[in-house]
């Protein structure tokens, strides 16, 4: 999540027009002293059943944990407009095609009269 938050003006517009939501299968609690101590500029989500993971059809391992990170991009109309299940988050690349991925459902300066 620490990458997130590094790339979050960059990537997810600071906010702007882009809701980002990390989700883990911490409690709660922990979440909230996990982004309170780490200064996260997003919201956190608890998912302890991993209802949300098998909604958008991300697998589990064996174990019943997820076996990478996965990201899913949802367009304005509440529609998944992109996802990966293993998102590689080591690799700057995978970055530039999440930043793609995002400028691609929301409005540009252009579109908003800016």
């Amino acid at each position: 999540m620490h990458a997130y938050r590094d790339m979050y003006a960059q990537v997810f517009r600071g906010g702007k027009d882009v809701v980002l939501i990390g989700i883990s299968a911490d409690t709660p609690e922990e979440l909230a002293s996990w982004a309170a101590d780490d200064d996260f500029p997003f919201l956190m989500a608890t998912d302890a059943d991993w209802s949300i993971a098998a909604n958008y059809g991300i697998p589990l391992r064996e174990n019943g944990f997820l076996g990478a990170r996965s990201v899913v991009v949802v367009d304005p109309e509440g529609k998944i407009a992109w996802s990966v299940q293993q998102f590689r988050q080591a690799d700057p690349m995978a970055y530039d095609e999440l930043q793609a991925a995002i400028e691609a459902v929301t409005p540009t300066d252009e579109d908003e009269g800016l």
